[in-house]
């Protein structure tokens, strides 16, 4: 498959790793430019772009930035590219540590529908509720005891049928998790983020979660501090 990934951090970066020792065809881009990414693209024979390079020509787009920093990317950056292109959104709201208050956010708006309005492209609700660290070394082949289970969520089931195809790929069980109006089970604060559960495990975990966004996750008047210190 071919795939653009925009943003190197731990999510992107450990992304491109993994689907590069797939066999996957992957551009990735950053903020700051190719040139930074030239050790990135060494390592794991990716090749290094730009964010509107990184959607053209390709199967797959994931979006796996800051959550506020997806304002900043380019009006047009889906122009002219194919309606069937699937476009992930990785992220997560950090109000209090991180992006500041999102007012549709704050309004209701769940996560992935919000980048999906700044995006003005389906998005699919994918690999947001893992550590980087667990995404690198915890895929195991299909029917492993120890299999980590991930949850997909999306409105158009032929996009969400690719990424829960990619997530089994990568070597974790993939559980649909809805239409992205349910994606807020999945979001920071909810029983399976970070939980690293099976599948039985995520399914229970998604059907307990509470819509009420936990306070650490709501923007207060201060915001943002830091992960060390949330304001």
């Amino acid at each position: 498959m071919k795939i653009g990934i925009i943003g190197a951090g731990q999510i992107g970066g450990t992304l491109t790793r993994r689907l590069r020792a797939l066999g996957h065809d992957v551009k990735v881009a950053n903020s700051r430019g190719p040139e930074t990414l030239a050790d990135l693209a060494a390592e794991t024979g990716a090749r290094a772009v730009t964010p509107k390079e990184a959607v053209r020509g390709v199967d797959l787009v994931v979006v796996t930035i800051q959550q506020a920093r997806v304002r900043e990317l380019p009006d047009d950056l889906f122009a002219n590219v194919p309606d069937d292109v699937v476009v992930v959104d990785t992220g997560n709201y950090y109000p209090r540590h991180r992006d500041g208050r999102i007012d549709g956010i704050e309004d209701g708006l769940i996560e992935s529908q919000w980048v999906e309005q700044m995006l003005g492209r389906p998005v699919v609700k994918a690999f947001n509720n893992i550590g980087a660290q667990s995404l690198m070394e915890k895929g195991r082949p299909a029917g492993d005891p120890d299999r980590v289970a991930l949850p997909v969520a999306g409105d158009r089931e032929r996009d969400k049928a690719v990424v829960l195809a990619l997530v089994e790929e990568l070597g974790f069980d993939a559980i649909d998790a809805g239409t992205l109006a349910d994606s807020w089970r999945q979001q920071p604060g909810t029983p399976v983020y970070v939980a690293d559960l099976d599948a039985d495990g995520v399914r229970k975990a998604l059907a307990e979660a509470s819509p009420e966004r936990p306070a650490d996750f709501r923007a207060t008047e201060k915001s943002p501090g830091t992960f060390l210190e949330p304001a």
